[in-house]
């Protein structure tokens, strides 16, 4: 089953159930698979569709901050709630030690030799990577990995 097809039965079982959180987060879901699908004319796939919910993640990281400065937490912990669904479509996150290893094979892969390389490594490691680890905190070891290697 594609993670479109999950995402839509849930949605299913939430309005069976009554779960009113639940399926807006689901529809706000899957009008922005819907709207990235019709803005680039492609039908997403699994690792497409994951940008999209790691994107209404840092959304929702976003929105819980300044709602929480803003002394609203009624809004923030919607938001939280939100955040939960959302990150339960997401694969299972690697581990620190999982990370290097494949910033490792990446940088092993396409021969960087220093930071002119970050471009390559970066797009090796984001099919891969995308939906299981931080990317903002890979491309940072990336920075680190390829300075060391000079």
């Amino acid at each position: 089953m594609t993670l479109k097809n999950r995402i839509t039965e849930d949605m299913k079982a939430a309005m069976r159930a009554r779960e009113a959180d639940r399926l807006g987060t689901i529809r706000l879901l899957l009008a922005a698979i819907k709207q990235r699908e019709i803005d680039e004319r492609i039908e997403l796939d699994d690792t497409a569709i994951f940008g999209v919910i790691d994107k209404l993640i840092k959304q929702r990281k976003d929105s819980i901050v300044q709602f929480q400065n803003a002394s609203r937490l009624d809004l923030a912990a919607k938001e939280e709630a939100e955040l939960v669904i959302l990150q339960g479509y997401m694969p299972q996150p690697l581990t620190e030690q999982e990370i290097a290893a494949a910033i490792q094979a990446a940088m092993t892969q396409v021969s960087a030799v220093g930071p002119q390389d970050m471009g390559k490594v970066m797009a090796l490691l984001k099919s891969s990577l995308l939906g299981r680890a931080d990317m903002t905190a890979v491309s940072m070891q990336v920075k680190a990995a390829l300075s060391a290697a000079r």
